[in-house]
């Protein structure tokens, strides 16, 4: 395996994150980096870096960020965005991993793309859930802020320091398993 190869899954699972906490906002920076000629992507992916696809990603991106800070219609939207983030999640791991066989890129676009956004899609919108029943939503829009700020973060880290943001994911993952751990009821044997 090359570093072109082990970067490109770093990306992979960096934008996948991201897409755990927006769905679009990844795939416009990524649509952004490949426009822009920083990041080359697969053969069949070169349509992200289009004219076209930076705009309708970039409108999207806007839509979904505003959407999320209105109230209960944030829930709403994150019934429909679990389900999706696992597609867009595997999409850009698709997209992004580099000469590696297809059955071995299918394989890790779906395990470790998928599975990372769904992962933290699934514990956002349990968060939001809780936070809607405990507090009305009215803290909703700081979990909204907090969301969107990761994942512009690690998708501008996955794209110029896409170990970092490796480490980054490693890190979101560990808490999100954490809170998970502390707020599962005890079972007494």
């Amino acid at each position: 395996m090359t570093t072109d190869t082990i970067l490109s899954i770093f990306l992979g699972v960096g934008l996948a994150a991201s897409v755990g906490f927006r769905v679009f906002l990844p795939l416009f920076a990524l649509s952004l980096a490949s426009y822009f000629g920083v990041w080359e992507l697969n053969d069949n992916w070169q349509w992200i870096g289009s004219l076209i696809a930076v705009l309708t990603l970039g409108v999207a991106t806007l839509l979904e960020i505003f959407a999320y800070f209105i109230p209960w219609f944030d829930n709403l939207l994150d019934s429909i965005a679990v389900p999706l983030a696992a597609i867009a999640g595997t999409a850009v791991m698709v997209s992004t991993v580099a000469d590696l066989d297809p059955v071995i890129t299918w394989s890790l676009a779906i395990i470790a793309g998928g599975g990372t956004a769904t992962a933290i899609k699934g514990a956002g919108a349990t968060g939001r859930l809780a936070s809607t029943a405990t507090t009305g939503g009215l803290a909703n829009p700081v979990i909204t802020t907090v969301e969107t700020g990761t994942a512009a973060v690690v998708s501008v880290a996955s794209i110029f320091a896409p170990i970092l943001a490796a480490v980054l994911v490693i890190i979101i993952l560990v808490i999100i398993f954490r809170i998970y751990r502390k707020l599962r009821p005890k079972t007494n044997t």
